[in-house]
C-alpha cells in the first residue's frame, strides 16, 4: 500500500505527540513500531508487517530522556487510539500539534485525555422545595415536629472545605441553625421538661417583615447522672467503607465514645457487610481495652446487606435491655446498602416497627462519593432517634463527648409545634426550613402520630418570617371574594398562639404548653436584639442563600457575614467561629469569575 507524501509528515508529527513524553530506549522501541522512509516517493511502496496498524508505519523519534517511561500496555494503548483516528482527524490533529509547538504549550498524551479520572458522585439527597408563603387568613394555622438532626451542616461543611458550593437539596436550614447552641433560659425543674423562649424584631433581610424566633431548651443531665445505657455500635464494614474518612474515621470516633462508658452501662458490636455478624457480645463499659481491640480488628470488603445488620443490632440490644435506662443501637455507614432489603420505604418500614421495642436508632454517617444523605436522616427520624455526620474527629469529639448525653438519652418524645397566626395582626408567614417535618393540622391532637425526640440539654429553633397587616410585607394578593376584614377585639394585642405537644418518656399521653406572642414584645431595632436572635437569623440566612436565596431580596454574603460577626457572643468551643469562616468561603466559592479575554493569537 502506497502512502502520500503529505500523510507522512502528518503522521510523523501524530507520533512524536504520543512519543515526547516516553523514555524507552530506541532498541526497545524499534521492536513495538515498524519503521518506514519518510522520504519514500509516491509511486515505492514500504513493506508493512500484516498486524501492524498503517499509522503507526513511521520512523521512530528519539526519546526525551527527562520524559517518564511507558510501558508496552500504554505504549499499544496510543498506537490503537492514533490508528482509530479517521484521515481528516489525524490531519487535523498534525495541525493542532503544529500550532501547539509554534506556541510552546506543553502536549496532553491521548490516553490522559480520554481516561476518566474523576470518582463517580452517588451522593444521594431528598428533592424538596422551600416552604412557600401563606395568607394567615387563608391558612391561619402552621404545624410541624421538631427536628434536632445536625448532619445537613457538617455534611456542607465537608464539601464547602472540598472547594466546592452543596447541592441545594442536600441543604436543610433548620439542621444548619440547630447544629448551634443559643443559650436559652433552661426550665426550673424536670417536671416540665423544657422551657420556651420567643423573640421578634424587624428581618434582617426584609425591613418591611419581621423574624420570629421560637426556642426550646431541654434540661441538662451531667454525664454521671446518666441512666445506665445499653448500646450496640452497628458497623458498615462492606468494600465502599475502605477509605481513611469513613472505616479508619468510624474506629477513631467509636473509641472516643467508648472512653465515655461506666461500669454500670454495657455495650456490643455488631458488623455487616454481605452478612452480619457479633463483633463483641455486650460487656461492661468499663472494659475499655476489649472494646477498643474489636474496633481496631474491623476492616473493610465485601457488599453491603444493611438491612441484616440493623436485624441483628436490634436483637443485641434487645437481649440486653436496660428498662428505664438508654436503649439505643449507633448505625455508622455510609448508607450505601446494595443487597439483602435494599427498598428505602421497607428498610423504613423496618426501623419503625422495631421502635416499639423501646430502642432508638442514631445513624452517624461517614464519608463521600456515595453517601445516602436521604436513608440516613430518614432512617433516624424512624427509629426515634438523631442524625449526624462525622467529617472528621473534631465533630465525633462534639457529638460523641461534649454532647453525649443529647445524643443518646432522651427527655421528651413525639414532640410537635403548632402556631395560630392572628389574621387581624399577620397578613402572611413562612417557616424557614422543617420542610419534611410538616404535620397536618389534626395531627398536632393525634397522639398516635409520630414525631422528634428531644435529647437531654438540647436546644430547638425554629424561624417564621411574618408580614404584618398593613405595613407592606405582603408578597401575595388578596381574594377578591376572601374575608380578610377580620376583626378579634379580644386579641388585638396578640400576633398569635403558639401551643406545644409532647409526651414523658414513661407515657403515651401527650401534655399541652401554650403561650400567646405579644405584638407589644417586638424589638424596634435589630441592633437590639439579642445575640441568639442574630446569629440564628444569619445561619437561616446562609441556608436560604444556599438554597436559592428566593426571599432573601439583596441580603448578600458580606451582609450575611456582618450580621454573624455581630451576634456570634460567647462562642466556647469555637463552633460560630468556624461558621464565619464557612460563610466567607461560601463567598470565594459563590464569585462569578468573569471570562479572561481570549489571546488573539492563537
Amino acid at each position: 500500500m502506497a502512502i502520500p507524501h503529505t500523510h507522512h509528515r502528518l503522521l510523523l508529527g501524530i507520533l512524536i505527540i504520543t512519543l515526547s513524553a516516553c523514555s524507552t530506549p530506541d532498541t526497545e522501541r524499534n521492536t513495538e513500531l515498524s519503521t518506514a522512509t519518510t522520504d519514500t516517493p509516491h509511486s515505492e511502496k514500504t513493506p508493512v508487517t500484516p498486524k501492524q496498524p498503517a499509522s503507526a508505519r513511521v520512523t521512530p523519534v528519539p526519546a526525551t530522556p527527562s520524559a517518564p517511561v511507558q510501558s508496552k500496555a500504554e505504549q499499544k494503548i496510543e498506537r490503537d487510539a492514533i490508528s482509530a483516528l479517521s484521515p481528516a482527524k489525524r490531519m487535523a490533529d498534525a495541525s493542532h500539534f503544529e500550532s501547539h509547538v509554534a506556541s510552546g504549550r506543553s502536549i496532553a498524551r491521548l490516553d490522559e485525555i480520554r481516561i476518566a479520572r474523576e470518582p463517580l458522585d452517588r451522593e444521594n439527597y431528598a428533592h424538596y422545595s422551600s416552604n412557600p408563603v401563606k395568607r394567615a387568613a387563608e391558612f391561619p394555622v402552621s404545624t410541624f415536629s421538631i427536628d434536632v438532626d445536625t448532619g445537613s451542616y457538617s455534611n456542607i461543611r465537608r464539601m464547602l472545605r472540598e472547594g466546592r458550593l452543596p447541592p441545594q437539596d442536600a441543604v436543610r436550614v433548620e439542621e444548619l441553625v440547630n447544629y448551634f447552641g443559643y443559650d436559652y433560659p433552661r426550665p426550673s425543674s424536670k417536671r416540665q421538661p423544657f422551657q420556651v423562649t420567643t423573640e421578634m424584631a424587624l428581618t434582617p433581610w426584609n425591613p418591611k417583615t419581621h423574624l420570629l424566633q421560637i426556642g426550646i431548651q431541654g434540661y441538662e443531665v451531667e454525664k454521671a447522672q446518666l441512666p445506665a445505657a445499653n448500646l450496640v455500635f452497628l458497623i458498615d464494614v462492606s468494600g465502599s467503607m475502605q477509605a481513611a474518612d469513613k472505616l479508619g474515621l468510624l474506629k477513631s470516633a467509636m473509641k472516643l465514645l467508648a472512653k465515655q462508658l461506666r461500669p454500670q452501662d454495657r455495650v456490643a458490636i455488631a458488623v455487616y457487610a454481605g452478612a452480619s455478624g457479633v463483633v463483641l457480645e455486650p460487656v461492661a463499659g468499663n472494659e475499655t481495652f476489649r472494646i477498643e481491640q474489636a474496633i481496631d480488628g474491623l476492616q473493610a470488603g465485601g457488599s453491603t446487606n444493611g438491612a441484616a445488620g440493623i436485624r441483628l443490632a436490634y436483637d443485641l440490644a434487645a437481649s440486653a435491655f436496660v428498662p428505664g435506662g438508654i436503649n439505643r443501637v449507633l448505625l455508622a455507614t455510609d448508607g450505601d446498602f446494595n443487597v439483602g432489603t435494599v427498598n428505602f420505604e421497607a428498610l423504613i418500614d423496618m426501623v419503625e416497627e422495631k421502635r416499639k421495642s423501646g430502642i432508638a436508632l442514631t445513624t452517624l454517617g461517614f464519608g463521600s462519593g456515595n453517601y445516602n444523605d436521604h436513608l440516613m436522616e430518614q432512617l433516624a427520624d424512624a427509629g426515634n432517634g438523631n442524625h449526624a455526620y462525622i467529617d472528621s474527629l473534631h465533630e465525633a469529639q462534639k457529638v460523641l463527648v461534649d454532647q453525649v448525653g443529647s445524643t443518646l438519652h432522651t427527655i421528651a418524645k413525639d414532640v410537635k409545634i403548632q402556631i395560630e397566626f392572628n389574621p387581624a395582626q399577620v397578613a402572611e408567614y413562612r417557616l424557614i426550613g422543617y420542610e419534611n417535618r410538616m404535620l397536618a393540622r389534626e395531627d398536632f391532637n393525634n397522639d398516635k402520630i409520630d414525631a422528634g425526640e428531644i435529647g437531654a440539654g438540647h436546644s430547638v429553633t425554629a424561624l417564621y418570617e411574618v408580614a404584618l397587616a398593613g405595613q407592606g410585607g405582603e408578597r401575595i394578593d388578596p381574594l377578591r371574594y376572601g374575608t380578610d376584614a377580620i376583626e378579634h377585639r379580644n386579641h388585638s394585642g396578640e400576633l398569635a398562639q403558639l401551643r406545644l405537644r409532647y409526651k414523658a418518656l414513661d407515657s403515651d399521653t401527650s401534655r399541652l404548653i401554650e403561650t400567646p406572642i405579644l405584638k407589644r414584645n417586638i424589638v424596634p431595632r435589630l441592633a437590639q436584639t439579642s445575640d441568639r436572635f442574630r446569629f440564628a437569623a444569619a445561619v437561616a440566612g446562609f441556608g436560604q442563600r444556599l438554597r436559592g436565596g428566593d426571599y432573601l431580596e439583596q441580603f448578600d454574603y458580606p451582609a450575611l457575614l456582618a450580621l454573624a460577626r455581630s451576634g456570634r457572643g460567647n462562642d466556647p468551643f469555637g463552633y460560630r467561629g468556624e461558621f464565619i469562616q464557612l460563610l466567607s468561603l461560601a463567598q470565594t466559592l459563590s464569585a462569578v469569575t468573569p471570562p479572561q479575554a481570549r489571546n488573539t493569537q492563537e
